[in-house]
């Protein structure tokens, strides 16, 4: 295992603080704290440096709102400050943590997404049932109160394996612990935290269980097989990894196994043998709110499914709106 030391400065440098501001910004400049953040951005990004520099910087309190998605989520976002330091941290150890990740792990990570992991849990289907001549049962688990229940000192441990230098870890600390239970849905740094967090699981399943046919996607995860009760014997060995070493557990409600026949929802499809279907609340949010602004973006989404008869209902609603 390779160790990093020295990482403070690299973080803290302005270079990097003004890289990473330029990486946040994308796409919020009709916000108003953005604006207000940039109005005066040098002498910003220079306070930020010092009170890291000096370390007098603590984090800042987070602002709660409740999105749909389609579910509801309570949001808790940070402000443009910390989120800018965020960045910065994501920018220095995103490429220590990066290459330890297995290849199924879909979440938030470059040329990986939603799409990719559909894409691979077919392929994986196909391989497993011989092209639909073997039979093919998945394992489908999701873990209770994910991002609430992280653990602050088992993700610190977990990051101090590999950064060793006191300065990183403390600026670590203060960020992870901001916020409480657990990590802030909403933040770029809780989307990786989460992927650290869960590396443990999938190397224990492919290095320890020898799991070949794996994939995750943030919280989310599939075991696919051509032997059922193989499946059911990796459910407990699961569940006591999960409790005892990163205190978390299953959903008990979200847990099943099911033949490929019956099909898989994960990630916003329906996955059957020879074809793939939207999920029934995704078509009800499409139909609901689709327009001229977001059709592209929605008949994206349907291109990667077998939807023809919705596109033309959606065609239809939208010369109607017309």
């Amino acid at each position: 295992m390779k160790i990093y030391n020295n990482l403070f400065i690299k973080v803290i440098s302005k270079e990097n603080l003004f890289k990473s501001w330029i990486e946040f910004k994308k796409g919020k400049l009709n916000k108003e704290d953005v604006l207000a953040f940039r109005s005066n951005l040098k002498q910003n990004i220079e306070s930020l440096h010092q009170d890291l520099l000096n370390h007098t910087y603590k984090h800042g309190k987070y602002t709660s709102f409740r999105v749909s998605d389609p579910k509801p989520r309570i949001i808790n976002k940070a402000n443009i400050r910390d989120r800018v330091l965020h960045h910065a941290i994501c920018r220095i150890i995103i490429p220590i943590f990066e290459p330890t990740f297995i290849s199924n792990s879909f979440s938030c990570r470059k040329n990986k997404g939603t799409h990719k992991g559909v894409q691979s849990l077919r392929r994986m289907i196909n391989k497993v049932s011989k092209n639909n001549h073997k039979p093919c049962f998945i394992l489908k688990c999701d873990i209770k109160k994910f991002f609430e229940s992280i653990d602050h000192e088992i993700l610190l441990t977990i990051l101090f394996k590999r950064i060793k230098d006191q300065e990183t870890q403390e600026l670590l600390k203060e960020v992870v612990e901001s916020f409480n239970p657990g990590i802030p849905l909403g933040n770029v740094v809780s989307q990786w935290f989460s992927n650290i967090y869960l590396n443990e699981l999938d190397q224990y399943l492919k290095h320890k269980l020898k799991i070949k046919n794996y994939i995750r996607y943030t919280d989310d995860f599939l075991i696919v097989s051509q032997d059922k009760k193989h499946l059911m014997k990796l459910i407990p060995l699961i569940w006591d990894f999960l409790k005892t070493n990163l205190k978390l557990q299953l959903h008990p409600n979200k847990l099943s196994i099911k033949k490929i026949v019956q099909g898989i929802d994960f990630l916003g499809y329906i996955t059957f043998p020879n074809y793939k279907l939207i999920r029934t609340r995704t078509k009800r949010r499409i139909l609901k709110k689709i327009n001229e602004k977001n059709k592209t973006s929605y008949f994206g989404v349907l291109s990667h499914a077998n939807a023809y008869k919705l596109k033309q209902i959606l065609e239809n609603k939208l010369k109607t709106i017309n």
